[in-house]
């Protein structure tokens, strides 16, 4: 309980904003099926890191690989590789970044860190 509530406010290594979802999904669906989707949401990421990374994004794509759907963070890519074509890797990543900033805003998620102060 005490992780939950600072996880309102503040993020640590567990991205919190899904936290609430994340448990309620295993306790109706299992946890072998949230493993299943997490496994998804760990080759994208990957994709993103190969794909898009300009030495600077990691966090930034974690974040959006744990608060965003699945599919969500599939169509950003391939909008993301359609309209980066050709682009070096730091014009992609400012593509994709886009593209997942403005789903992180339609959806009212934040994908940067929000760091405890004091």
């Amino acid at each position: 309980m005490k992780h939950r509530e600072a996880g309102k406010k503040y993020d640590s290594f567990k991205c919190y904003q899904t936290l609430e979802h994340d448990i309620s999904f295993i306790q109706k669906r299992g946890i072998r099926e949230f493993e299943r989707i997490q496994k998804k949401r760990e080759h994208l990421l990957k994709e993103m890191l190969t794909d898009f990374n300009e030495g600077r994004s990691r966090s930034f794509y974690c974040i959006a690989a744990t608060v965003l759907d699945v599919e969500e963070l599939r169509e950003a890519l391939t909008r993301a590789r359609k309209e980066s074509d050709g682009f070096v890797v730091k014009g992609r990543s400012k593509v994709l970044h886009s593209i997942l900033d403005d789903i992180a805003k339609k959806k009212g998620y934040r994908l940067k860190l929000r760091k405890q102060q004091g």
